[in-house]
C-alpha cells in the first residue's frame, strides 16, 4: 500500500466520518465498489467484475474503472481535510495499460501532495485473475478542498 508519510491528518475522526459518509454513497453501492482500507491519506477497495461493467469481448469498461480510481482518490484525500470540510474531483486522469479481464476489480488511491486547497492523488486499479493481478490503469486526480460556507452542503 502507498503510504506518504508527509500527510497530515486534520480530523483525527477521519475514519469514523468517512465510515458515516459511505452510507449515502449509493452510486459505490450501485455497482458494488467496497472500500477495504481506509488509513491517513489511503483507500483502497474492490468490487465483482461482472457482466454489467464489461463491455465488447468482455473486457472491463473503461467507464467503471475511472470511477474506482475517482473514488479512492476522493476519499483518500477526504482523510486528511478538516472534519467541516468536503472534497470534490476537480480533475481526473486515467492512463489505461492492460486489458480488464479478470473476475474482480482492486483500486488504492494515496495522496501524493496535501494542500490546503487541493490535494494530488493517485491511483492504481488491479484486476484479479486466477494466475494473479495485473495493473490495468494509473490515475492522477486534483481533488479540491470545499471550505464551509462555499457550498450549501448538509
Amino acid at each position: 500500500m502507498k503510504r506518504n508519510p508527509k500527510v497530515k491528518v486534520q480530523n483525527p475522526r477521519f475514519k469514523e466520518r468517512i465510515e458515516k459518509v459511505l452510507g449515502g454513497q449509493h452510486f459505490m453501492n450501485l455497482i458494488g465498489f467496497k472500500l477495504t482500507d481506509i488509513s491517513p491519506g489511503v483507500t483502497s477497495g474492490f468490487m465483482d467484475l461482472t457482466q454489467d461493467y464489461r463491455q465488447q469481448k468482455g473486457l472491463a469498461h473503461g467507464g467503471i474503472i475511472a470511477t474506482i480510481a475517482d473514488i479512492t482518490t476522493g476519499f483518500a484525500a477526504y482523510t486528511v481535510v478538516p472534519e467541516d470540510n468536503h472534497v470534490v474531483t476537480g480533475e481526473l486522469k486515467i492512463s489505461y495499460l492492460n486489458p480488464g479481464l479478470g473476475t474482480q476489480l482492486r483500486c488504492e488511491g494515496w495522496v501524493l501532495k496535501q494542500g490546503r486547497k487541493v490535494n494530488f492523488c493517485e491511483a492504481e486499479v488491479w484486476d484479479i485473475r486466477p494466475e494473479g493481478e495485473v495493473l490495468i490503469a494509473k490515475a492522477s486526480a486534483t481533488m479540491v478542498t470545499i471550505f464551509p460556507g462555499e457550498l450549501d452542503i448538509k
